[in-house]
């Protein structure tokens, strides 16, 4: 499973930085600059210490360079990287709430916009409550599961309207 050798990586690094966290923060950065390069995520994800062995250091910028992929096509097939559905519960969540922690992170290194495009103001609340979601105690597994599925489908779709409506040309934006 690629989460897992991802997280593995990063770990040896940064033991506080997850695969999900580093992956949300390449898929903001993504969003506001489609054109942003690896190294720059590398580089702000480990704050310019990177002691990475060639393959590890491949691995991440190939994770990265499909990610902007995916993004910037055609298709509606970008997807979170984050536990499979056997991982505990607990985990999962955590994992969710640490892409979108990063997914935060990786918009607000890549821009200081004080007026957002479109519903972007109000998806970026949806995700700081993300960040923060946690399991109550009173709910069954089978809510929490179903809930989790509707956030991570939400956060897929608002990657779509991120990545749109920040990479929208110029004479685009005069028929807007």
């Amino acid at each position: 499973m690629i989460y897992r050798v991802v997280d593995a990586i990063i770990e040896k690094i940064d033991p506080t930085v997850t695969a999900a966290e580093a992956h949300g923060m390449a898929t903001g950065m993504l969003c506001i600059d489609e054109k942003t390069e690896s190294m720059v995520w590398l580089n702000e994800m480990f704050q310019d210490t990177i002691e990475l062995l060639e393959e590890d250091r491949q691995l991440l910028v190939s994770l990265f360079e499909q990610t902007q992929e995916l993004i910037n096509g055609d298709e509606f097939a970008f997807d979170l990287l984050l536990l499979d559905n056997d991982a505990d519960l607990e985990q999962r969540i955590a994992a969710l709430r640490n892409w979108s922690k990063g997914f935060l992170l990786g918009v607000g290194y890549s821009t200081s916009e004080t007026k957002w495009p479109g519903e972007t103001r109000e998806i970026i609340k949806d995700i700081v409550e993300f960040s923060k979601m946690d399991i109550d105690g009173d709910e069954d597994d089978e809510e929490i599961e179903n809930a989790l599925m509707e956030i991570q489908e939400y956060l897929r779709a608002a990657v779509m309207l991120f990545k749109v409506e920040f990479n929208i040309s110029d004479d685009e934006k005069v028929l807007h």
